[in-house]
């Protein structure tokens, strides 16, 4: 009876842990799929640096680094 209730709890926390990592990862999945554009001064404001002149025209640094800056 012992090993029963142990097992389950076992199968349960695994199940709940499995489930917590599938949705951070669905999570990641998300954000970083779509490519997504921010002005130059929602770039500064993010505490970025717009690198209009350079390939890509992307943002560096701050909360939009690596967007695309249209």
């Amino acid at each position: 009876m012992r090993i029963r209730r142990t097992l389950a709890a076992v199968i349960a926390t695994a199940a709940l842990a499995g489930l917590g990592l599938t949705g951070a990862a669905t999570a990641t999945a998300a954000t970083h799929g779509a490519k997504s554009y921010v002005t130059p001064s929602e770039c500064r404001q993010g505490g970025g640096t717009p690198a209009i002149n350079e390939a890509g025209n992307y943002c560096k640094g701050g909360t939009h680094d690596g967007e695309m800056v249209d």
